[in-house]
């Protein structure tokens, strides 16, 4: 046996929270030395609200180390699977594997959830707990046995197990971009528009963004940045379009009554470059 494993068994047969190491050497691949961090990790800021006086920690600190070294891991290991590929890809790739959806679902795939100590009083932040506590632990990871475990974990515990490289690399799930590619050669008017923007704690700002197509609302989105807003605002306003639902019926007939009412150019001699009325871009 490895000199380091076994030492980390030894720890483990000594430490008086055997279940919780368990249940984290099956998450993690290997048995933690420093129990009191990834504790930490798991402790969401809701449960210090029955005990405000109390001096407890929450994972907050945890989770913002722990988003700049997913960032790293990621990084060097889309550089090296794609040796040929340019800085812009490699850029989409870690926006698609690092998105706050993306870390919520390989959190509850990896058993962490049923680890998380929470109250639940946040409601508006409940969607984004496991994701941060995902973030968390990674930071625990660094603290605890530096970046080469955290990139082992990525490596063998979370690539390929949870993340398809070959999958991810064929999606488009850049919304927006598509909303906008659609309105300006329709020539429909679409306006995003940030309506809530709030701080939760010290590090978690969240934004809340709807997108109106001809003066109808046809998406709503809520995320931890305007870009994730405004990307699942129009993520809903293409289902709308794709479906053609009654509020996208709306929004046509809004459109019709608009253009009909507009008075033709006096020299329409070619109709594709006929730009949309309106800038579409409000980041």
């Amino acid at each position: 046996m490895h000199l380091s494993r076994l030492t980390d068994y030894i720890h483990y047969l000594f430490c008086p929270d055997k279940p919780f190491l368990r249940q984290l050497h099956h998450i993690l691949g290997f048995y933690p030395r420093k129990v009191s961090v990834y504790r930490e990790a798991l402790m969401h800021r809701s449960v210090n609200h029955y005990h405000p006086h109390d001096k407890k920690k929450d994972n907050e600190r945890l989770e913002y180390l722990g988003d700049a070294v997913i960032e790293t891991v990621v990084s060097d290991i889309l550089y090296h699977h794609f040796p040929s590929k340019k800085e812009g890809f490699l850029t989409s790739m870690r926006s698609k594997i690092v998105q706050r959806s993306s870390l919520n679902r390989i959190a509850k795939e990896i058993g962490l959830v049923e680890l998380i100590q929470s109250n639940h009083i946040n409601r508006t932040h409940n969607s984004f707990i496991s994701g941060n506590a995902f973030e968390a632990l990674v930071g625990a990871i660094y603290l605890d046995r530096g970046y080469t475990y955290c990139y082992r974990f990525f490596e063998e515990r979370i690539m390929g197990k949870h993340v398809d490289i070959s999958k991810v690399a064929k999606e488009d799930d850049n919304f927006k971009s598509k909303l906008i590619e659609w309105s300006q050669k329709m020539q429909y008017e679409v306006v995003f528009e940030l309506v809530d923007e709030n701080t939760i704690g010290t590090n978690s700002p969240t934004f809340r963004t709807r997108v109106c197509i001809e003066g109808i609302k046809l998406g709503t989105g809520f995320g931890y940045t305007k870009k994730e807003s405004q990307q699942l605002a129009a993520k809903e306003a293409m289902h709308h379009i794709r479906k053609k639902t009654e509020l996208y019926k709306k929004a046509a007939e809004q459109h019709a009554a608009r253009t009909s009412s507009t008075p033709e150019p006096e020299n329409p001699t070619n109709t594709e470059s006929v730009e949309s009325p309106m800038p579409m871009d409000q980041d």
